[in-house]
């Protein structure tokens, strides 16, 4: 084929795939923006321990301290969470420093097979709720050791994973990640994917004139003939035009949790969206701000005061334990740490559980079958990503009132995000049932426990926006 055809067939395809070739074609520079935010990323992880904490004149741009929390808590985490509804893990392929530094370690390092352990389904959940409670008992949004030990403690495990096992693949990234669950379960409403040509891929291996084509290199070890999705694919684009099969195109949102739910959901993927998202995120987000909090722990200290039982209220935990900063006036006690758990535990079992008993009934009005139970969990995937991007802007939004920098419309802007979120979670839950049962009497029914299980949800954003 000569030149001129070539550039005109490239020129043929549709724009969105083009944009996925030229991920592919500019990788080198790509991975040097990798590198120059992994640089960021020490930065803002180190530096700020090696700087006294901010006194009362400090402010958001002259303390590398409140710089720092601003940068990863401000703007880095929520708007990433955003990032992956709009354009899929497009993050974690091209801007990740983890997932950068543990690729580079695979390529220089053991290159072990990927142990048993290691590829246990429950990873997702089991590290996203103990990353979670952790950053909550180190008050990892306030003080920079607590940053370095979290985040700084999962890059250095990264790096670990990355040098043993695999040779130059993410084995971190996709079994370890504390939020590669959550970013996997959001990537599922993208109207971005990578999408693969069964017939254009059989056409390339039959045709007799096509030389060797060299295997891709898919960082995340997915097996790019079988993709169908975008909830695994880290959208780097070295796999677009490969085979003239795979593609970047457009999709709709619900067609990943309407279409593939059906046979992808299962139990750690239901229990992450239901006790880790709607469950332990709430939780962290309200311990601090509820009145109940504070009053069940002063009954409480009362209570062992008059029974001479002390130790309780005793403050003496290491700061990597429990949150130890007296010259900040910032201490917890046992009793503090203990009501802390207990408190996130709670909630986690109150909104989880009782969301479970009503989506069960939605389930139960269609025929009950435990693949359509968590089928219909993933419909709640819009509630649950909106309410975690919302709980970490309060951070976002308390930084900046610490400087008076006060939006009025925010709480409107809270509201009508919920607005949509909830619509989104209705449409996808009518979407699902549809699939299920014919009768509109039958799917109107089962929607009324799921309507139930969404205001559920809506009230525990109330009480921390609108009600305490």
């Amino acid at each position: 084929m000569k030149a001129h055809d070539c550039t005109a067939a490239v020129a043929a395809r549709p724009w969105l795939a083009r944009v996925g070739d030229r991920l592919r074609r500019h990788a080198p520079l790509i991975r040097r923006l990798q590198w120059l935010v992994v640089a960021v990323y020490l930065l803002l992880i180190v530096l700020p321990v090696l700087t006294p904490l901010p006194d009362e004149t400090a402010h958001l741009w002259n303390h590398v301290t409140l710089i720092a929390q601003f940068a990863f808590w401000g703007i880095w985490w929520p708007f990433v969470l955003l990032s992956m509804v709009l354009f899929g893990r497009l993050w974690c392929g091209v801007l990740c420093p983890e997932g950068a530094l543990s690729e580079w370690a695979a390529r220089h390092g053991k290159a072990r097979p990927i142990p048993r352990w290691l590829r246990w389904p429950g990873w997702p959940f089991t590290a996203f709720v103990l990353t979670t409670v952790y950053g909550q008992m180190v008050s990892v949004y306030q003080y920079p050791q607590a940053v370095l030990l979290v985040l700084g403690g999962s890059t250095v495990a990264a790096v670990w994973v990355g040098y043993y096992y695999t040779r130059g693949k993410r084995a971190w990234c996709r079994y370890l990640c504390p939020v590669n669950g959550v970013f996997a379960l959001l990537a599922k409403l993208a109207p971005l994917h990578f999408r693969v040509s069964e017939q254009a891929w059989q056409a390339s291996l039959d045709h007799k004139r096509v030389l060797p084509i060299k295997a891709v290199d898919c960082a995340p070890l997915l097996p790019i003939r079988q993709m169908q999705g975008a909830s695994g694919c880290h959208m780097c684009g070295r796999c677009s035009g490969h085979r003239d099969a795979v593609t970047l195109g457009a999709r709709s949102p619900a067609d990943e949790v309407v279409r593939l739910g059906a046979h992808d959901a299962d139990g750690w993927q239901s229990a992450l969206i239901l006790f880790g998202l709607l469950g332990v995120a709430i939780g962290a987000f309200h311990w601090s701000a509820s009145p109940w909090f504070v009053t069940l722990r002063t009954a409480l200290a009362e209570w062992l005061i008059e029974r001479d039982l002390l130790w309780p209220l005793d403050a003496d935990a290491p700061w990597w334990l429990l949150t130890n900063y007296p010259l900040r006036n910032d201490v917890f006690s046992w009793l503090d740490g203990g009501l802390l758990l207990a408190y996130i535990a709670a909630t986690a079992i109150a909104l989880g559980g009782l969301c479970s008993l009503l989506l069960a009934a939605a389930v139960a009005c269609h025929g009950w079958q435990r693949q359509r139970f968590h089928h219909l969990v993933q419909a709640l995937i819009p509630l649950a990503g909106c309410g975690v991007f919302l709980g970490l802007t309060t951070v976002t939004l308390s930084l900046l009132r610490s400087e008076h920098i006060v939006w009025p419309w925010v709480g409107d802007a809270r509201l009508l995000l919920l607005l949509v979120a909830n619509g989104w979670s209705l449409w996808l839950a009518a979407r699902i049932g549809a699939g299920w049962q014919r009768s509109r009497l039958r799917q109107a029914l089962a929607l009324l426990p799921f309507c139930a299980a969404l205001l559920w949800i809506d009230s525990a954003w109330g009480w921390l926006f609108w009600w305490w």
